[in-house]
Order: structure tokens, then sequence, then C-alpha cells
């Protein structure tokens, strides 16, 4: 679970995410502490039901769900309209390749795209992939660039966000590199990561 949300959430980032997927070591479960409503919430799920994700949705405020399983095109078209005030975020993870006609089915039914690195687990692998893919994205959708992004990457970052590839580039996603240990950030690097990004207008997670 997350172990000082409360900490993160004072720092005011756009979005604040919580895992849950049970396997996870970051877990969430328990009471929600008091979030500034400017902070959007979000659910991060890894082929869950669609009861599954309402429930969590009602219990902690959630205004996103990212996806990160297996979900089908038909699933999150259900979802939306099951939930219509909730914003999807469709996962999809790369390595060396990938191929972009699997947005195409996605396009109508998910308001975002997050691109991770492919791995052993669902998200937070701590590695990054080849940010060089995304020239080939043919998509006008906006995304997430996720996938062990830490302090190291921030020169990577500022020279990756003038390139044409990150005209869409929504978010930064962070999270495994900036934990001293499980479900328990480092809060002075997320301040620092916040003064690097916000020189970039990026929004950051």
């Amino acid at each position: 679970m997350n172990k000082n949300t409360g900490e993160v959430a004072a720092l005011k980032p756009d979005y604040l995410g919580f895992i849950f997927w049970e396997p996870s070591r970051r877990y969430f479960e328990g009471e929600m502490p008091s979030i500034p409503h400017s902070i959007k919430k979000v659910g991060v799920f890894v082929d869950a039901t669609i009861l599954e994700i309402a429930e969590k949705t009602k219990t902690y405020g959630l205004l996103y769900a990212q996806l990160h399983g297996s979900e089908t095109p038909a699933f999150c078209d259900e979802l939306k309209k099951a939930i219509p005030q909730l914003k999807i975020v469709k996962v999809f993870s790369i390595q060396d390749d990938f191929d972009f006609g699997k947005l195409n089915h996605f396009e109508d039914v998910c308001d975002y795209y997050l691109f991770d690195t492919k791995g052993k687990l669902p998200g937070g692998n701590g590695y990054t992939f080849n940010w060089e893919v995304l020239q080939r994205y043919p998509s006008t959708k906006p995304y997430f660039l996720s996938g062990g992004i830490g302090l190291e990457e921030m020169i990577s970052i500022k020279e990756f966000m003038k390139r044409p590839e990150a005209r869409f580039c929504h978010a930064i996603d962070v999270n495994s590199k900036f934990e001293t240990e499980p479900g328990l950030k480092n809060i002075e690097e997320l301040k620092t990561l916040q003064k690097a990004i916000q020189t970039n207008n990026t929004k950051a997670r």
C-alpha cells in the first residue's frame, strides 16, 4: 500500500495512483487519507471486473481507471458505459518495438494511453523502454509516459519533450524509482522531480 500518501499529496501532483491488484506489494487497502480535490485519483487495475472497478471507484472517489492487464476494447467500452464519469487509461507495454496497430480498436473506448516497459510484472519493473519507438505514434490521443523513470532520466526527459513524438505526451508517470521500499516514496527526490518537470510544463504523477 502507499505508506506516505499524505506526504506525497502535500506536493500537489496532478495525479495520484492507487494499486488495486492484490499480488502487488503496493496494493492499496484501508482508509484513504484526505486528498485535495485538485489531485486526480487513479485506480490501477489488472484484469479486474467491472463490478470491482465500480466498487473501488465509489469507495475511494476515483476519477481515472488505469487498465494494466489484457482488457479488450469491448471491456473498455462496457466500462465506459457502466461508469461514464470515469476516465479510462489503457496501458500498453513496450520493449524494443511495438505494433501501434493495436491501438486502432481502442481509439473510441478509452481517454488516454499509457506506455510502460514490458517486463515480468504489469508495471513497476524499474527500467525504461526505448522512447524512439514513439516516433511512430499514429494517434492524437494524449498519453502517459511511464516505465522506470527516475531523476537520472531527467535530462533525457527534457530532450524527449522537445521532439515531435512528445507532442501528445500528457504526463510523466513515476513510481518505483522514487521509492525507498515498495509503497514508501522518497519525498525529497519527488520535490526535485517536481521542480525539474515544471520547467517543461509537463504534468506529473
